[in-house]
Order: C-alpha cells, then structure tokens, then sequence
C-alpha cells in the first residue's frame, strides 16, 4: 500500500500476502525487501495467524508484533501475514509508535475487506 501515514517525520507504510508457513513469510518479507527503501527501513515488524500457531517479529520496534497479532486475532484473518514498515524521522513517539502501528493494519484490514465488526465480532460474523 505504500506510505500511507505519519507522524514527527516517521513514516509507515503497510503491507501483507497469504501464507500458509514460516518459509512463505520469508518469501513475503524477502520480496518486500527487493525493494530497496523497505530494506533500509528502520522496522519491519510483521505477524501471523498460521495452522502451527501465532507467529511475530518486532524487528526492534519492542512489542509492535504483538499489536499486530492481537488485530489479526480479533480479525479472524489466518493464513496472512501482515508487515507494518517504520521509516524513523527522527523524533521518539512513545506510545503513539503503537497507535500508529494500529492505524496502519486497521487500513490493511479495511483495504481487504477483513475489518472487524465494530460491535466485537469477527471478519466472519
């Protein structure tokens, strides 16, 4: 989806794919890598809900891929991994950085059609 936030000069952007294991995330992950600015981003974070469990990484943004990962739960989305990119603009957000990260994968989910209810319920319901 490209940048489509920031914040202090932080910028995000997000992004994800379907996947059914471990070495397809790193597929995903690779690819997005390809590209050069994703590569020097300074995170990376991503999760997803697979048939062998939950999987995360916060690439050094502590506790971004547990905010990932709780959305994706509450949406019911398996099989996908969603990837939020931070391009630090050199002012610390605090607890914002959270927010932020939340606002990116709210607009991946939406973008899919995977939103969750707002009344509590799933992307099934």
């Amino acid at each position: 989806m490209g940048v489509i936030l920031s914040d202090r000069g932080s910028r995000y952007a997000v992004s994800g794919a379907p996947v059914r294991s471990r070495a397809e995330i790193d597929v995903v992950l690779a690819q997005l890598k390809s590209d050069r600015a994703y590569a020097k981003a300074t995170h990376n974070t991503w999760a997803a809900l697979l048939p062998t469990g939950a999987l995360k990484a916060d690439d050094g943004e502590s506790g971004a891929g547990m905010v990932i990962l709780r959305m994706l739960e509450r949406a019911g989305l398996e099989n996908h991994v969603v990837i939020v990119t931070r391009w630090y603009g050199g002012k610390k957000l605090g607890g914002d950085r959270f927010r932020r990260v939340q606002d990116a994968v709210r607009t991946y989910l939406e973008d899919i059609g995977a939103a969750p209810d707002p009344a509590g319920g799933g992307a099934d319901d």
